[in-house]
């Protein structure tokens, strides 16, 4: 990450810059996502150590929460790592279930992989706790295990490759634009395969990269793996390619493909099965970017994570392409189903029938894209301010547009994002997440999707639709969703 933030900073945080929020406000306070996850109080950043075991979804951000259905969350404890030395510090990382027992730390032990900042060198190297709960990990006396005496060296990922049973480790070597491959018999002893990149965009730094396999259109016999790096502390890119538990080979190697078009939107990482028993990949991202992350306006603390989306693969004409779709689970939350078809009138006009009373809410619409038009939505109207979602179909071009959205003034928070859509059949499907202060935005069933914040006032719960030009028709779903806490 940019800025490093170390794990005392974070228990500081937590203590002193937290508002200690009375019972009947708390997980209530302003701002405060109803539906995303993030902790009772204090920070939260890069996903790490995501697992399904023993019929829960277990995650980390080195605090821990579980859930059976990644809709509902129980948190469990804001600190589960102990024993580094002072001069240690724990970064992103991830963590394994040791069935065979490969590093000595007993049968089925939990093994985090992470980075170990020391603080006076800036040293980033990798390192491993123990665990015998999953709750409280303890530092290994022999860390690090694999230090290349690096300042700019993070953000490990690790998971057994079965096909030459060893343990492989992706790690950023940040400012080269590279993921180093290593495997490791014992989790403690790590030999150097391959190193991956640059491709794609390689602007400023790599971050917090991730490897995994996905089935191609659903066929279990045809997969490919997919590499997932965060870039430039804004975004995450991935290829599409093949693994060998040495190397990684991209299928392309040209333009960078990007797994969220939005503003807000890193460090995605995915869930390892360990029960065997998931039908999907899912994963969840940061939901922030390095610019303001330190400086939103949230008195709980600071961050959540994305909505989980299930991941697949899908062939369109240009090539395989990632696809993610928000998890079924949260249709458990919908109440208040408003539906109809309509033509959009002219200009902008408030939304009919559908009216929240807080930004809470799902909508699922789909346009005819078939004649010439400028329409979309402005979402959080309200206080002479909005968020602007537009969609021009002769250009394919989608804009989101959040630069007069915010009550708070945050730096270099005014931004836009665009991208190309292409419509399905002469249709353009918006599937639209609100929550509080973000918006995220999937289309064309998860093809190319969008997050933002957006920290809008209270009273900012205004839907407008507008169109350019007559003639394009809606069919509209939109309901309330329930607060998860």
């Amino acid at each position: 990450m940019k800025y490093i933030i170390s794990f005392w900073l974070l228990c500081v945080t937590a203590l002193l810059t937290v508002s200690a929020a009375a019972p009947d406000t708390l997980y209530h306070e302003l701002y405060r996502s109803q539906y995303h996850f993030s902790p009772r109080q204090g920070w939260i950043g890069d996903p790490c150590g995501f697992i399904y075991y023993q019929g829960k979804y277990q995650m980390y951000w080195w605090g821990k929460v579980e859930s059976e259905d990644l809709v509902h969350y129980q948190e469990v404890t804001p600190f589960a790592m102990k024993g580094a030395p002072e001069n240690i510090s724990y970064f992103t990382g991830s963590v394994v279930i040791d069935k065979g027992n490969t590093a000595g730390f007993g049968k089925d032990a939990y093994v985090a992989a992470y980075t170990a900042f020391e603080k006076n060198s800036k040293k980033q190297a990798q390192g491993i706790s123990f665990s015998h709960d999953g709750d409280t990990f303890q530092y290994y006396d022999g860390n690090p295990v694999l230090d290349i005496w690096s300042t700019e060296f993070r953000d490990p990922t690790v998971f057994y490759y079965e096909p030459t049973r060893k343990w492989i480790m992706v790690v950023a070597k940040a400012l080269q634009k590279k993921v180093g491959i290593y495997a490791s018999s014992d989790l403690k002893h790590w030999e150097w395969m391959s190193d991956f990149g640059p491709y794609g965009d390689q602007e400023k730094s790599w971050e917090c990269p991730d490897l995994f396999q996905l089935p191609v259109d659903g066929d279990p016999y045809n997969k490919k793996w997919v590499m997932v790096v965060s870039v430039n502390w804004a975004q995450v890119q991935y290829f599409v390619g093949d693994f060998d538990g040495k190397e990684f080979k991209p299928e392309e190697h040209g333009y960078p493909l990007y797994v969220d078009k939005g503003l807000d939107y890193y460090a995605t990482r995915s869930f390892r099965d360990y029960d065997g028993t998931l039908e999907h990949t899912t994963a969840m991202g940061w939901v922030a970017t390095w610019d303001y992350a330190p400086h939103v306006p949230t008195t709980y603390g600071k961050g959540f994570w994305s909505v989980p989306r299930n991941l697949a693969l899908k062939t369109y004409p240009e090539g395989i392409r990632l696809v993610q779709t928000p998890v079924t689970g949260l249709e458990t939350l919908r109440y208040g189903e408003v539906a109809y078809t309509r033509t959009l009138p002219v200009g902008a006009k408030r939304l009919p029938r559908f009216t929240p009373e807080e930004n809470v809410y799902e909508l699922d619409v789909t346009f005819d894209a078939t004649k010439p038009n400028v329409f979309g939505f402005n979402l959080c109207v309200g206080n002479g301010r909005k968020a602007v979602i537009s969609y021009d179909t002769e250009s394919h071009n989608l804009v989101i547009d959040r630069t007069n959205c915010a009550k708070e003034q945050m730096p270099k928070f005014r931004r836009m994002a665009h991208a190309k859509v292409e419509p399905v059949n002469g249709k353009l499907r918006m599937h639209i997440y609100v929550d509080k202060s973000s918006i995220e935005l999937f289309t064309n069933d998860g093809k190319d999707v969008f997050t933002l914040l957006t920290y809008p006032s209270e009273t900012q719960t205004g839907i407008e639709t507008f169109a350019l030009r007559p003639g394009t028709s809606m069919d509209f779903k939109g309901w309330m969703l329930e607060s998860v806490w």
